[in-house]
């Protein structure tokens, strides 16, 4: 299982999925889980999913979905239409969102698994360092979510290999 945090700490909520990948590893998770933070590195994300070493990728990121910043969302998305959105961008290998990650998997051949999205709905995104209190509020309702969720299904992948 691969954790992949992504984020611009340069602007503003848009790092936290930095800060997240940070308290992370101050947690203990199950040896079968790898925490990485890719920052605005895309398209290696894409390439280490290219190897397919991960049954499951729980992706960390500013999410906005027009609800509260700070709120915290886990969506397990429709992996065809992200990968196909128009925003895709995948000529831009620092500044890929979810979709262009996708979608790059795909042109190389490579298929991600199961994906889940742990996202923080932003206050902004504009120039700047640091996050808005709210969404560093989140942070930790963040970690916590991905803590349960990886023991979980390491814990379910472990009993089916049993």
């Amino acid at each position: 299982m691969l954790v992949a945090c992504v984020g611009n700490i340069f602007f503003s909520d848009d790092g936290f999925g930095v800060e997240v990948a940070r308290r992370l590893a101050e947690c203990e998770l199950p040896p079968q889980a790898k925490v990485a933070d890719y920052g605005i590195r895309g398209m290696h994300l894409a390439y280490e999913l290219l190897d397919g070493a991960y049954d499951t990728t729980v992706l960390v990121d500013a999410t906005p979905r027009g609800n509260a910043p700070g709120t915290v969302y886990l969506i397990e998305p429709d992996l065809q239409s992200l990968g196909r959105s128009p925003d895709t961008g995948c000529g831009d290998a620092h500044g890929m969102n979810p979709g262009a990650i996708f979608a790059m998997l795909a042109s190389l051949g490579g298929t991600p698994g199961r994906v889940l999205i742990v996202g923080c709905e932003p206050l902004s995104t504009e120039e700047g360092m640091g996050l808005s209190d709210v969404v560093a509020q989140g942070v930790a309702q963040a970690v916590s979510l991905i803590v349960d969720v990886v023991t979980r299904e390491c814990d379910a992948i472990s009993h089916s290999a049993a």
